[in-house]
């Protein structure tokens, strides 16, 4: 049950997906609007493929605050909003929304997330060599930042058209060459032989489906730094076969957290506590 009670003037923010029950956004942001007694709530929102433009258009009209958006909306929702931030305009993704009196402003806040969560762990990206897993929304802003920061990337996806057309674009902005390879164990292992990092950008081994990996300790060296971008479990299995080989890894939470506080604050105006919002999500996924 919420401890709190809401007012005539309490605003909403939520976030939209399919599925987002295993989401901990709720959890984080309604913590964090308790500890500064903003008059704010937070719910989730599942909102199918088919009915998504029905429901921003909603979420428009009843002046909802703003909004997360996960999978599978990041880069569908573009055509019905208003404008774009230039930072989700180049990465063409949209994990964040602000509803500015009716009019819907779309950002991206996975990118800084992304990086603020490296640094944080004290890993050094510029000239690194770096596999990003995957090439939707979350991929998308990953890579993004990586090659602003200067490294080198190759994207590894199912569906290599799709990883074909974000290099192309990221080497169009920053004028640097990006690798792409369709995604087999062969292409993995010889990637992995030159790679500093590795990310999982997917949703591959997200809870229920908990004990699926992409890649197993076999291929993984002590070098190498695993980042998994999946929170929740709070140690997937990919990220438990990395410490198995020896490998530095960062959890899925991290990058989560760091997003969800620049999603507050354009919401509030007000500084997020990320440390209250770090330790609600580390205690309900079970353990640091």
């Amino acid at each position: 049950m919420l401890d709190w009670r809401t007012s005539r003037e309490t605003k909403i923010c939520g976030v939209i997906g399919d599925p987002v029950e295993h989401s901990m956004s709720p959890l984080m942001h309604n913590a964090a609007f308790r500890k500064l007694g903003l008059d704010y709530i937070y719910v989730p929102f599942r909102v199918k493929k088919e009915d998504l433009k029905e429901t921003v258009e909603s979420l428009r009209t009843l002046y909802v605050r703003g909004f997360n958006v996960t999978i599978p909306h990041k880069v569908a929702i573009i055509p019905f909003l208003d404008r774009l931030d230039s930072v989700a305009e180049k990465i063409g993704a949209v994990n964040t929304v602000v509803n500015d009196g009716g009019v819907l402003i779309g950002y991206n806040t996975d990118a800084a997330g992304f990086l603020k969560a490296t640094k944080e762990k004290g890993v050094e990206t510029k000239g690194k060599n770096i596999i990003v897993l995957g090439a939707g929304g979350a991929a998308r802003a990953i890579s993004f930042i990586l090659a602003q920061e200067g490294a080198n990337l190759i994207i590894i996806n199912r569906t290599i058209g799709k990883a074909r057309e974000q290099a192309v674009k990221i080497s169009q902005i920053f004028q640097r060459e990006v690798g792409t390879l369709p995604l087999d164990r062969e292409n993995l292992k010889k990637a992995l032989e030159k790679a500093n990092i590795l990310i999982n950008a997917t949703s591959v081994g997200m809870s229920p489906n908990a004990n699926e990996t992409l890649v197993d300790s076999e291929l993984i060296k002590p070098s190498l730094v695993v980042f998994d971008i999946v929170y929740n479990p709070f140690k997937t299995r990919l990220l438990r076969e990395a410490e198995r080989a020896g490998a530095q890894t960062i959890s899925g939470v991290e990058m989560l957290v760091w997003q969800g506080a620049s999603a507050f604050e354009k919401w509030t105006g007000v500084e997020a506590p990320v440390k209250l919002m770090r330790e609600e999500v580390v205690k309900d996924v079970g353990k640091a």
